[in-house]
């Protein structure tokens, strides 16, 4: 392997390591059948918004994730200033932490994308956003059927991995309880061999086998 090739790959696995110390929300694998994951997932937030302006899924998410990310870096309201009324047009608010992963599903007017927040925060402590577009979400616990996946964000990638979730379900007579959701857990740099991605749909029972 060449010295720049090797310096790469290193690079590389350097940023999984640390990728993979990012909060996540807290579930438990309860089974595992031909590459699906059956998780109970504990209650958590979300940070969501709803992304209009393009139909193109890549499009989209870059423009929901620039939006978040601005929410996490400051562009919202704490509880505290807005107990003392002290929050201020332009002053910056609360950082919060970067969690894993990122989540898109398709919507009737557009592509939902959406931020876990950290689970530190309750639904009356978590800053609130200053961008009417964000919204903050509860959601309950639930049971997710998983299909886990390497390589590029691309639509046929999506496509190619959700039919392989959708197929399994039909299989064991399970019906998904809701549209299919998309969720990224690395950086735009990361090689597409070392990225997770997830494909993932709420369902109501395991499989009996």
């Amino acid at each position: 392997m060449k010295t720049s090739a090797a310096i790469l790959m290193l690079l590389a696995v350097f940023f999984a390591a640390r990728t993979m110390a990012i909060e996540e929300p807290t579930y438990t694998v309860m089974a595992e059948f031909d590459e699906v994951e059956y998780r109970q997932y504990a209650a958590y937030l979300v940070a969501e918004t709803l992304v209009t302006e393009t139909s193109d899924r890549n499009e989209a998410a870059n423009i929901g994730f620039r939006r978040l990310f601005k929410y996490i870096s400051g562009e919202n309201v704490t509880a505290t200033s807005m107990a003392a009324g002290t929050q201020m047009q332009g002053r910056a608010g609360e950082s919060i932490a970067m969690t894993a992963p990122v989540r898109q599903r398709s919507d009737a007017t557009g592509w939902s994308i959406a931020f876990i927040v950290p689970a530190e925060y309750t639904r009356q402590s978590v800053p609130q956003p200053t961008n009417p577009l964000i919204t903050i979400q509860a959601i309950p616990p639930q049971l997710m059927a998983v299909h886990r996946y390497s390589g590029r964000w691309t639509d046929e990638n999506f496509a190619e991995h959700q039919a392989i979730l959708l197929e399994h379900l039909e299989q064991n007579d399970i019906q998904p309880q809701g549209k299919v959701v998309g969720a990224s857990y690395n950086p735009p740099f990361m090689p597409p061999f070392l990225r997770r991605n997830e494909v993932m749909v709420r369902v109501d029972k395991i499989p009996q086998h």
